[in-house]
């Protein structure tokens, strides 16, 4: 096993004090990392970059050589890249402290200011590797590290009963029966692909849930249709709760998203499927085995995007519901 050296520089420790203002855990940066930043950035632009706490879900990209890459997207909270890698391609995103963190995401220490971070259309050209990624004139280096795939207690965690009553209320309303839930841009109704996963998950037939999902795949509208968010959500939601057949339920879902969904999305997916998830996310699930307020979180959550939060929160449920019925001992 390698060991890391934690000694840090003093301007690493100023980063790292700084992720812990803006709300970003890190994790220390491995001193080969920093070495590399250094042997592989131009004068020029070491002095003008810009530091960040970089998911480790993309330090292969991150610490890799450089590579062509493209704007998918800019916002004022996020710069989407599509990187060319050995095996296609696969996604970064550069994103302020104010942005969802999303697991393949380098956090700013910055809020946005309501221009795009960088002034480029879709689809010109940038850079990722070597410790930074480039694009236009924006170049951020990863300063800090931080770990998007929760730590639960166990591998298969209980859950605060109470907990999942107070998720499922904030979801679904007081009183609301399940089967009326719906989300802009999916098919509503008994024939609607949310009314056949909750059909499957009240069989508890994980297969059933399983080709639900080749209906909800790329549906919706959106960098991260929300029938992409609902199957995320759920695909993550049984590997962190230790599903037995999680794995195979991940690897399926994810097989239909080639050329069905957008890169972005299916790229989540990927993370998805090995449990990496957003610091939203995250949160509701430390809330829910009692490691943190949970209210605070379910808000959280439910307030990222126009309908991401709360497509991943209904897929969470479906996963708790999933694991309750499919691995109950009778």
């Amino acid at each position: 096993m390698r060991t890391i050296d934690h000694t840090t520089t003093d301007s690493e420790a100023t980063v790292r004090g700084r992720a812990a203002r803006a709300g970003v855990p890190t994790i220390p940066l491995p001193r080969a990392s920093a070495q590399e930043t250094v042997r592989t950035a131009a004068p020029a632009r070491a002095a003008s970059a810009v530091p960040a706490s970089a998911s480790t879900g993309v330090a292969d990209l991150l610490r890799g050589p450089v590579r062509p890459a493209r704007v998918l997207m800019s916002a004022p909270a996020a710069v989407y890249l599509q990187v060319s890698t050995d095996r296609g391609s696969d996604v970064v995103g550069v994103l302020t402290s104010d942005a969802a963190r999303l697991p393949l995401g380098c956090v700013l220490f910055r809020p946005s200011n309501g221009r795009p971070l960088v002034n480029l259309p879709a689809g010109a050209p940038a850079e990722v590797g070597g410790g930074r990624i480039v694009v236009g004139d924006l170049v951020v280096r990863a300063a800090a590290w931080w770990d998007p795939r929760p730590r639960l207690p166990s591998l298969r965690p209980a859950l605060l009963p109470e907990g999942v009553r107070q998720l499922r209320t904030t979801l679904y309303g007081e009183g609301v029966p399940h089967s009326a839930f719906t989300l802009p841009g999916l098919p509503a109704g008994p024939g609607g692909p949310l009314a056949a996963l909750r059909g499957a998950v009240r069989r508890a037939d994980l297969d059933a849930a399983l080709r639900t999902a080749a209906r909800l795949v790329g549906l919706g509208p959106g960098l991260t249709p929300a029938g992409d968010d609902v199957m995320a959500g759920c695909m993550a939601g049984l590997v962190l709760l230790g599903h037995p057949s999680a794995e195979r339920f991940a690897a399926g879902v994810y097989a239909l998203a080639a050329g069905r969904t957008t890169e972005l999305s299916r790229a989540l997916l990927r993370h998805a499927a090995a449990g990496r998830v957003s610091g939203e996310y995250a949160a509701v699930l430390h809330g829910l085995v009692g490691e943190r307020p949970l209210g605070p979180a379910i808000a959280g959550l439910l307030a990222t995007g126009s309908t991401s939060g709360r497509a991943m929160a209904l897929g969470l449920c479906t996963a708790i519901d999933l694991v309750d019925r499919t691995t109950r001992v009778r």
